[in-house]
């Protein structure tokens, strides 16, 4: 496989990895673009690569630095923006979790105390709030994990990783 053919498939695969987890594909193209990229590229440069609208790629670039995965870059000389993503894949990870927790998790989880507070003597409340206290037990557990994870630095969670793996 040559490099054109394996940049591709890079970026397709990584549009598609993300898009099965409920991110835009087209974000995610950008960012493996990025990613893969050795110097920051314009909004010209990621138009003509991936084939998409100006509009697309600024709204796109501009989610990916809200995501805190994609960085500007000012050139001197140069009346362009350059972006380029963040390399470091542990940072990528914790910063995917942190937007992700944000925006799926403590939604859920407000929703979760909210639904606590249900009342019933029947059958059916009683199945209800006892369903909806083991998704929030489990979803507290979740988030509480969620913390300690992007609060530790890569050397840590690896050798978590590898002990759990044993």
């Amino acid at each position: 496989m040559d490099f054109k053919e394996g940049k591709e498939k890079f970026i397709e695969s990584w549009g598609k990895m993300a898009s099965d987890w409920g991110i835009n594909r087209t974000m995610a193209q950008v960012h493996a673009l990025l990613l893969i990229a050795p110097d920051a590229l314009t909004a010209d440069e990621v138009m003509a690569e991936l084939n998409i609208s100006r509009g697309n790629a600024n709204m796109t670039l501009r989610a990916l630095m809200d995501w805190g995965l994609v960085h500007k870059q000012l050139k001197s000389g140069e009346r362009k923006e350059f972006f380029f993503a963040e390399k470091d894949m542990w940072v990528v990870v914790r910063q995917i979790i942190i937007h992700r927790k944000k925006r799926e998790l403590e939604p859920m989880l407000k929703v979760l105390e909210e639904l606590s507070t249900v009342k019933g003597a029947d059958l059916e409340s009683e199945t209800f709030s006892r369903v909806i206290s083991d998704i929030k037990l489990f979803s507290n557990k979740a988030n509480q994990t969620l913390d300690v994870l992007t609060r530790s630095d890569s050397n840590w969670f690896t050798n978590v990783f590898l002990r759990f793996l044993k």
